[in-house]
């Protein structure tokens, strides 16, 4: 019997959905949320691997044979972490992305404008 994937391969979901998403597969297919502090430490070990792909792919190291180069999946394992401990510690992300998208902007709404070290870098 074939399994109704909980998103379709077009959908884009929200933060709010993707962490209800998430809650969702737990329920489903993990039995429970492992603990925050294993999650910390989970959130800690793929920010890693994203380290070392970015490292290999930008910087002066080279990717040894077999070794995963797509950041994407590494970024999106993070994301999944992440939304775990968001739900585990009843934190709205749309709103916590909202009040701090508001709090850079008021803080940093033209520091980095006038920052000379940004001006004329060609770089992304």
């Amino acid at each position: 019997m074939q399994e109704k994937p909980l998103l379709a391969p077009n959908e884009s979901p929200t933060l709010h959905e993707a962490q209800a998403l998430v809650d969702t597969w737990i329920k489903t297919y993990g039995v429970r949320y492992f603990s925050e502090l294993t999650n910390m430490a989970c959130l800690t070990e793929e920010v890693g691997e994203l380290a070392r792909i970015i490292a290999r792919r930008y910087g002066d190291q080279s990717f040894k044979a077999g070794e995963t180069q797509d950041p994407a999946d590494e970024m999106a394992d993070i994301l999944w972490v992440l939304l775990c401990l968001a739900n585990q510690t009843g934190t709205d992300l749309s709103e916590a992305f909202r009040r701090n998208l508001e709090k850079k902007t008021k803080r940093d709404g033209t520091r980095h404008l006038n920052n000379p070290k940004l001006k004329n870098n060609t770089q992304r």
